[in-house]
């Protein structure tokens, strides 16, 4: 086991501070426009249920949320979660990433209808909330929660809008959209740019509502409106406000990041606090500036670091703790925010390893917090616990005419969604593959060239993967492969010939001129490896087969979870087995115990499906305890740069 020692590697020391020149810094990789996925495997059929079962159907089900904007002025007021303005930018936002990857036709009818009929809801000056005239983006109203006045999340909602909007745009070319996207950020501007305006940090709730300078310099890729980037420079700059107490009023999460202070120990370590803290990414692209980057992969890796759990899931209790043992809620919304910053990171840095963090939550996480059928996602996904639906534990936002929706049942499929965004990305010169499953991929090079990269393989259940490379012409570019951190003894051959083992944390540059008809084999290595937990974990261990997580459930087991035998690491990996009982594990693996007892451990997306308790950390002896840090994230970089 000593074998996974060297996988890690010092921290990269980050560059020289330097002067913004307002200069454009491209991203080092995107998603490719145009793009088509023909995806088979275990996400596919979430797809498909999420789309079938949820997305399609939201809006019939859930009238309330897009009549609410049409209410906002009628009497008697709608008594609203503080943040109902979210739900329908959230859910358009999931469902328009799903769109891209499935294609569907009855969701784009859907979609093109829910944004015909939400942008007609559009006030005159732009508005686009639930609230009345008197309390437009002003933090307050009088209707909130059991219809007593408080606070409002009223431009986090109109943050989401944009974002839903914008993304909607991309994908159609939908004009109506866009216009309603660019009337929300004059709106802002009119009512917040300039020193002799209110401040929107002003308005509280700052986690939330300071959201919109992320939002903004989306919209001013598209307008190149100055006004919008104005304002999400000056949103920026109010991260840093105080009261007049002298206490922090936002998360200071420029100044925190480039100070080097993690990110549960800023003023705002909440989950919301993420997408104010993509506006960071985005500004450092828009106008070249190098403190916007060091801030933002500071506060990635301080997650990475301290914050993510051995499920890929982020927060405890809604919020980072420094602790990724801490057993307070891993909320569904939180996750999502980390994969969406994630896809951010990918694009800044071009690391591989970003790319290894965006699969371990796709694989564990975000399959796990769905039904399988799409029916329902979590509120929380616990390491150890059972699975509840969202409209179980949170349904305290459920209200007449939106009996389903909560901040997690809209935000959910996102995270289905955004393998669209990291899956295949082009960079300066050919494309990085980063998603291995079943199924097909199709993208042009940066030369305008069509590749079609088909796989066959049984991944996450197996590490042998078949590419075909296939472009619409010969042509010479890089095919990057995403080699991840935990296989260590990967075997790679091109037509039948074999190259060097790669380095385990990099992509695999493979650069030459390609044919229809090449042929690339990866072995990845799936030797089990381990996390040996601390604190509320200490004497625990976490093992993983390849990307996956494994968990004991009771539905394959006959011992109660007090009373799972201790298994040995030498034990591992078992002897995969069949299951016939209805929703099949992805992964069903039987170790042996010692005194002729086996356990069964499935994968974890899988373990609790059927309502019975589950453990991920689990008695696991003979992990040497120099694995107490073996998540290579907590103190170190694997890999590094690879170009």
């Amino acid at each position: 086991m000593s074998r996974y020692l060297p996988l890690v590697l010092a921290l990269l020391t980050a560059s020289p501070l330097g002067a913004a020149d307002d200069r454009p810094a491209p991203a080092r990789c995107d998603r490719p426009a145009g793009a088509t996925y023909d995806l088979r495997g275990p996400l596919v059929g979430y797809l498909r249920g999420v789309t079938d079962q949820w997305l399609t159907v939201a809006p019939a089900a859930n009238p309330g949320m897009l009549e609410m904007f049409r209410d906002r002025d009628r009497l008697p007021p709608r008594a609203l979660e503080p943040w109902a303005g979210e739900f329908a930018g959230k859910y358009l936002t999931a469902a328009a990433q799903v769109l891209r990857l499935t294609g569907d036709e009855h969701l784009r009818r859907t979609l093109a209808a829910f944004v015909r009929e939400w942008v007609a809801l559009q006030a005159d000056d732009g508005y686009l909330g639930p609230w009345p005239k008197s309390a437009r983006l002003t933090g307050r109203a009088p209707n909130v929660g059991k219809g007593q006045p408080g606070d409002t999340w009223d431009a986090w909602g109109h943050y989401h809008a944009l974002v839903g909007l914008l993304l909607w745009h991309d994908h159609t070319g939908d004009e109506a959209a866009l216009a309603a996207a660019r009337k929300v950020g004059d709106l802002l501007c009119a009512r917040f740019l300039g020193e002799k305006k209110p401040r929107l940090v002003d308005t509280g709730s700052t986690e939330m509502n300071l959201a919109p300078a992320h939002g903004l310099c989306l919209l001013y890729r598209k307008t190149r409106n100055p006004r919008h980037l104005a304002l999400a420079r000056q949103l920026v700059g109010e991260f840093a406000a105080v009261g007049k107490d002298g206490k922090p009023l936002a998360g200071d999460y420029l100044r925190a990041g480039l100070a080097g202070t993690e990110f549960f120990a800023t003023p705002k370590p909440r989950w919301e606090s993420l997408h104010p803290i993509l506006a960071l990414a985005e500004l450092h692209h828009l106008t070249g500036d190098e403190s916007y980057r060091r801030a933002f992969e500071h506060h990635w890796w301080s997650i990475a670091r301290l914050d993510r759990h051995n499920n890929g899931g982020f927060s405890s209790g809604e919020q980072a703790q420094g602790n990724p043992y801490h057993p307070g809620a891993i909320e569904t919304c939180c996750t999502i925010a980390w994969l969406a910053m994630g896809v951010e990171m990918l694009r800044m840095t071009g690391e591989s390893v970003v790319a290894d963090e965006l699969e371990l939550s796709t694989l564990n996480s975000v399959l796990g917090l769905h039904s399988p059928t799409g029916r329902w996602a979590t509120y929380n996904t616990p390491m150890d616990g059972v699975r509840k639906a969202s409209a179980h534990d949170i349904v305290f936002q459920a209200r007449e005419g939106t009996p389903e929706l909560n901040c997690c049942s809209v935000n959910a499929a996102r995270g289905l969604g955004m393998v669209s965004d990291w899956a295949l990305v082009q960079d300066a010169g050919g494309l990085r593959l980063n998603w291995y499953g079943p199924g097909a991929m199709t993208a042009e090079t940066p030369s305008g060239v069509a590749v079609r990269l088909t796989q066959e393989t049984d991944y996450p259940r197996g590490g042998r993967v078949r590419i075909a490379v296939d472009p619409a012409r010969e042509a010479a570019f890089p095919l990057r492969l995403r080699i991840p951190y935990w296989s260590a003894a990967t075997k790679v051959s091109v037509n039948g010939t074999a190259l060097d083992a790669p380095r385990p944390g990099t992509y695999l540059t493979l650069d030459r001129t390609w044919r229809a008809g090449d042929r690339v084999e990866l072995d990845l290595d799936f030797t089990p490896h381990f996390w040996a937990g601390e604190r509320e974990c200490r004497g625990k261990v976490s093992a993983y087969r390849g990307p996956v997580l494994l968990a004991w459930d009771r539905r394959f087991n006959d011992t109660a979870p007090a009373d799972v035998p201790p298994l040995s690491a030498g034990s591992f990996p078992g002897r995969a087995v069949g299951w016939e009982g209805s929703s099949k594990p992805i992964l069903l693996l039987e170790v042996p115990a010692g005194s002729g007892k086996v356990v069964r451990l499935c994968d974890f997306a899988s373990a609790g499906q059927a309502g019975s308790p589950y453990r991920s950390w689990l008695p696991i002896d003979g992990v040497a305890a120099e694995f107490s840090r073996s998540n290579p994230l907590r103190s170190s970089r694997p890999g590094g740069p690879d170009e």
